[in-house]
């Protein structure tokens, strides 16, 4: 009896599934977490995007748990941030904690779930776009014009106490143009650009990223209108100066075209020949040095002294009354023992030629006895 009881209620089941599916109803598709975003580091918001509604009625909820605990929550908000959100506040928001989150879809055919996702609002941080975006054309004395850029950070964030750090980027262009023009301002809220078109319309659009994570969307644009007499100045200027240059160099090409040879002798004044007279340059180029000195006037070159000639050897003599000058005994032993006779003839031929005294400078000096001291004249 039992048994045909349970039996009957599968066959019903089976009966209204197969009803159901061939109405065209199905139990839920599978949702996915399309994104988790925090704007400030205090409060997070998650969205999803559901699946197949199996032509029922489906219903979406979100839990999650934390890292570390076992216990399930529900999504606490599904109302402020919109359909298929959940809001987590500042109440319901945990720093350096990991957020494991789960999406479940449920009608009267079924349930599915989405894969988990593990969120850290640390890292989940992308703010709202700065605010009071400003443009103003300032133009110094003596200086050139340049836009002036101005913003606020969004009106979440906190700056000043420091909970989280903003950088910002500046992107431009002409109206009509189709690539920006981006530049990165760091942490300043306002910025200089310098190189304008005149007579161009640029918008201008900022946005900002914390330190650790994404940039946030692009703020609103804003316009403004360049004058078209911004640089008439510096074009005139290097208008002169591109006139005046082509004019000089046209002076210089002409100048050397007419007078190229006298141009070069007042660069580059040829060597002058030698000043010599009656000299023939052609003995330089030949390198003979005896006919180069013989041409000066140089017939004994290099000059051999003669000062060796005025040398004078010191002389003794011993005059005595006792005693004759005698010869020298031996003529290898000069002036040891016995001396030296110089006589008439000998003198006249040291005379006639005095270069034989020079000859026997090795010799040891000749020793005369004498009384009186004796005054030798050559």
């Amino acid at each position: 009896m039992k048994e045909s009881v349970a039996s009957t209620v599968v066959f019903i089941l089976l009966l209204f599934l197969n009803t159901g599916l061939l109405n065209g109803q199905s139990p839920p598709g599978k949702p996915v977490i399309s994104k988790c975003r925090s704007p400030e580091k205090e409060t997070f918001t998650c969205w999803w995007k559901p699946g197949e509604d199996g032509g029922l009625p489906t219903k979406y909820t979100l839990t999650y748990h934390k890292e570390g605990e076992t216990t399930t929550h529900e999504c606490p908000d599904y109302i402020t941030s919109g359909p298929n959100s959940c809001y987590f506040n500042k109440k319901h928001t945990s720093i350096w904690t990991m957020y494991i989150i789960t999406i479940n879809a449920t009608n009267e055919m079924g349930s599915s779930s989405s894969d988990p996702r593990y969120v850290d609002v640390t890292y989940i941080v992308e703010p709202d776009p700065p605010v009071n975006l400003t443009l103003e054309l300032k133009q110094p004395e003596d200086k050139k014009t340049y836009l002036w850029i101005k913003w606020y950070p969004p009106t979440l964030v906190d700056v000043r106490s420091g909970w989280l750090t903003l950088q910002y980027e500046i992107r431009l262009k002409p109206e009509k143009a189709t690539e920006w023009e981006t530049h990165f301002a760091g942490q300043q809220t306002q910025f200089k650009i310098l190189s304008l078109y005149p007579g161009q319309k640029y918008l201008v659009q900022v946005r900002c990223k914390p330190d650790h994570g994404f940039w946030s969307e692009w703020s609103p644009k804003r316009s403004i209108q360049i004058p078209n007499d911004i640089s008439m100045k510096d074009t005139i200027v290097w208008i002169f100066v591109a006139v005046l240059s082509a004019v000089i160099c046209l002076i210089m090409v002409a100048a050397v075209a007419l007078k190229g040879h006298s141009m070069v002798t007042c660069i580059l004044p040829p060597v002058p020949g030698p000043k010599i007279k009656g000299f023939d340059t052609h003995l330089l180029e030949k390198g003979k040095s005896e006919e180069l000195l013989s041409a000066l006037g140089c017939q004994d070159f290099p000059p051999i002294s003669d000062c060796e000639d005025l040398l004078v050897e010191f002389l003794e003599v011993d005059d005595s009354e006792d005693q004759q000058l005698m010869p020298a005994h031996s003529k290898e032993h000069p002036g040891q023992g016995s001396p030296l006779v110089l006589g008439a003839s000998h003198h006249n031929s040291l005379a006639d030629n005095p270069r034989k005294i020079l000859s026997q400078r090795s010799l040891q000096p000749t020793v005369f006895t004498s009384t009186k001291p004796i005054t030798a004249q050559w």
